[in-house]
Order: C-alpha cells, then sequence, then structure tokens
C-alpha cells in the first residue's frame, strides 16, 4: 500500500479536452515524463470522464486515477467498522458503475496497492444487474444503520444531553482535540480521514454541565458526491448538532481556503446555520493573536458575529483548552443553567452527589433529616431531580 510522488505536471488552459482532459500536446509530454520516471501510476486531480479515462491508460500504458477514485482508495483503506465499509463500498461502486460498460480494464483494477482497493474483482465482474442489485442491498442496511442512530439520537435527547460536532478539513486536528477534550484515546494521526466512523463521548463542562461531543470524518475541497450521499447517515449527526466546533489547523497557509471548504460542506448538508465556534488549533506554531480577527480573515462573508466565536488553541499541548471549554459554556444555546433550590432526604447521598458532580453548588445546609442545595444546574438535571426541587 502507498506510493511514492516521482514528479508532477500543472496544465492551466481555457477549457478541457473531451477526449483526454489535458489535450494531445500534453498527453505525449505526460507520456516522456512516465517513461523517463518509470512511474507506474498517474493521479488526476480532477474527476475523469469513463471516455477520457480509457484514452489516458492507452496513452500513457500505466495505470490512471483520478481525484475520485484515490479518495475511494483512501477511505477504503481506513475503513474499520461495519457500517464504515457499507458507506464506502456503496461509493465505489455508485463511482464505478457507470465506467464499468466496454471496461475492462477498470474492472481488473482491484487488487492491492493504490487505486485498487475495491469491493472485490468478482463483484465488478458481474453485470450491471447483479451491481444495481448489490447497490440496493447496502443502500437498505444503511437505512437501518440510520435508523440505528436516530434512535441513539432520542435516547440522547430524553436525557437529554446537547450534542456538540467536531468539524472541519481532514488532517486539522479533530481527533487529537476530541481525546484532549474527552480523556478518550481515539485514533490520532496525520493521515488523511483517519477518522472515518464518528465517535460520541461525554464531556463536562465548567458549569458541570454534561453534553455529549462527537468526532467525524474530516472534510476536503469538491467532496465528492457519492461519498457525501454514502456518508449521509454518519453526517447526520453533524446536522442534528446543538453547536459546531469548526477545527481549523491554523499553522496551515492554505487555512483560508480549507475552512471556506468545510462551510461549503455544511451548506451541502444544510449544516451551515448551525452555530459554531471556530477553533484555530496548532495555535503554538502560529502565536496568532488576535483570534476574533481570525473570524472575517477565515470565513469572510461566512462570518456571522451572532452566531460564530474563535478560540485560538493547541490540541497538543492543552493552551486554550480552559478558554474553549469557558466558550461552549457560554454559546451552547441547550439545557440553560438555572437557579435552583434543592431539598434531598440527609440519606439519599447518591442525589446530593449527583448534584455536586452536575451543577455548580453555591450553598449547603443540612435542617434535621433533610439537606438543602442552592446551585445553578442545567435544565436537564432539573427535569431528573424535580421531585426534589423546592418551588
Amino acid at each position: 500500500m502507498g506510493a511514492a510522488i516521482a514528479g508532477n505536471l500543472i496544465q492551466i488552459r481555457e477549457s478541457f479536452d473531451a477526449a483526454t482532459l489535458i489535450g494531445e500536446g500534453k498527453v505525449q509530454e505526460l507520456t516522456a515524463m512516465v517513461k523517463g520516471l518509470d512511474a507506474s501510476v498517474v493521479i488526476f486531480d480532477r474527476e475523469l470522464t469513463p471516455t477520457q479515462l480509457r484514452n489516458l491508460e492507452k496513452a500513457l500504458e500505466v495505470k490512471v486515477l483520478d481525484r475520485t477514485q484515490l479518495i475511494l482508495d483512501i477511505f477504503a483503506s481506513r475503513a474499520r467498522t461495519r457500517e464504515g465499509q457499507l458507506q464506502v463500498e456503496l461509493a465505489q461502486l455508485n463511482y464505478l458503475l457507470p465506467r464499468l460498460s466496454g471496461h475492462g480494464v477498470m474492472m481488473s483494477r482491484l487488487g492491492g496497492g493504490i487505486g485498487t482497493r475495491g469491493p472485490g474483482e468478482t463483484k465488478l465482474e458481474t453485470d450491471r444487474r447483479r451491481i444495481h442489485i448489490r447497490i440496493q442491498k447496502l443502500e437498505r442496511d444503511l437505512e437501518h444503520v440510520k435508523m440505528g442512530r436516530a434512535t441513539q439520537r432520542r435516547q440522547r435527547v430524553e436525557v437529554p444531553l446537547a450534542t456538540i460536532a467536531l468539524v472541519g478539513y481532514t488532517n486539522a486536528g479533530k481527533s487529537t482535540l476530541f481525546n484532549r477534550l474527552t480523556g478518550s484515546t481515539v485514533a490520532a494521526d496525520a493521515r488523511l480521514f483517519a477518522t472515518l466512523d464518528p465517535t460520541v463521548r461525554q464531556m463536562p463542562l465548567p458549569s458541570r454541565r454534561a453534553v455529549l461531543l462527537s468526532d467525524t470524518v474530516g472534510f476536503i475541497r469538491h467532496l465528492p458526491t457519492t461519498l457525501v450521499k454514502a456518508f449521509r447517515a454518519t453526517l447526520e449527526e453533524v446536522r442534528q448538532a446543538a453547536l459546531l466546533i469548526h477545527v481549523v489547523d491554523a499553522s496551515s497557509p492554505l487555512a483560508e481556503d480549507h475552512a471556506r471548504q468545510v462551510m461549503e460542506v455544511l451548506r451541502e448538508i444544510e449544516a451551515a446555520e448551525t452555530s459554531q465556534i471556530l477553533v484555530l488549533n496548532k495555535s503554538d506554531l502560529t502565536g496568532e493573536s488576535s483570534p476574533d480577527a481570525a473570524i472575517s480573515r477565515l470565513l469572510g462573508e461566512e462570518a456571522n458575529a451572532s452566531r460564530t466565536r474563535a478560540v485560538a488553541v493547541s490540541a497538543r499541548t492543552g493552551s486554550g483548552i480552559p478558554r474553549l471549554l469557558q466558550v461552549i459554556d457560554e454559546v451552547l444555546p441547550a439545557d440553560p443553567m438555572l437557579e435552583t433550590h434543592f431539598r434531598i432526604p440527609a440519606g439519599d447521598g447518591a442525589t446530593i452527589h449527583e448534584i455536586h458532580s452536575n451543577a455548580a453548588v453555591e450553598r449547603v445546609d443540612y435542617h434535621d433529616e433533610a439537606c438543602e442545595i442552592v446551585a445553578s444546574a442545567p435544565e436537564s438535571l432539573r427535569r431528573r431531580l424535580r421531585d426534589f426541587v423546592v418551588q
């Protein structure tokens, strides 16, 4: 698995060539470059039509991948859970289906190495009818996944705990921040799409409110529509969140472009209007002095002072994390904090402990057989302990 970059070629032209995308002259130049470097794979940073792909492979005499095929290949190598594997296989089949007709090279593409992790060679050798049947089965299976996630969300609402979703460009440091905030050990490394399967963990806030934090798949520019469709159930976690933490690698020279690409995907999944906190991660590498000023710089016209605040942090060192938690507490629209007077039997240690664990206790008084507590408590805690609330 994997590949080493032997060289690259950039072309600027007014219109794309229908037969080869890059035109006959550039194909000749690329052919000479491939032979000179003894390259075995050529990757195009655009989606190729079946005709273009076939013509380029014939001219270059090596395997040709387009942007979508490469992304699907990376996703396939990252999928670990049954859900992730179903989503990737569905995206691969939807991408390959229009490229099957008369394209034997494509059908023999699957084996081992870059561009070869697919649903399985036997599947691609079947006719269109059997592939359609497989796609329909995958869609039914993923619909069951979606229903299961909906059930989980309903159970969370009944608690209720607000859900916060981490979003951002791939490799922005979301999983590292997730681990820092929740004390988890979710896999985090400097690879594209290291996180495919969403992970949800409970997280305490300074006010003692408990919330659920969800780590989601990283976004990229021009996210293939086949992936957006396949990962609809996963992205539903983002759509249903009460608050989005938009993580940006502030040390990247492409930070502004990445932030805008994330906003584009959020619009596509109808989540762009959800309140956001813009987190400038890796601030220890940038020295960003004015986080609030970064909102307009990174989001431009997307910025909305009433919905977006910025915090500079370093998920690696922990710098800025207390400030981030404070801002989450301030802007989280769900589960408001209310001053509450509780009266609990003195022997009910479990309830007394629950109040101390989940509310900001201001005063405690013991009277005869009762314990009276005045605390700033979240609405969810007030509902759970309504039998002990003094009106």
